[in-house]
């Protein structure tokens, strides 16, 4: 695992395609913004893909994830 450190305002990028980024630090809270291309699936992590999950499930899971609040 590669571990860094960024300040609000700082992103890395992956594989030149998306891009993570620091929106805000409150606390021990950290709020990160993913821009990522729409054949990336984006989903917080516990919103693990669930093989049982209704294809309307996954429909609403893919939504909005071009730039998505984590």
């Amino acid at each position: 695992m590669l571990v860094l450190t960024r300040k609000r305002g700082e992103s890395i990028s992956i594989d030149g395609r998306i891009e993570v980024r620091v929106l805000s630090v409150q606390g021990n809270r950290v709020r990160l913004g993913v821009t990522a291309p729409d054949s990336v699936s984006v989903r917080r992590g516990e919103l693990v893909f669930d093989v049982e999950m209704e294809p309307n499930d996954v429909a609403s899971l893919q939504e909005g994830r071009r730039f998505a609040c984590v």
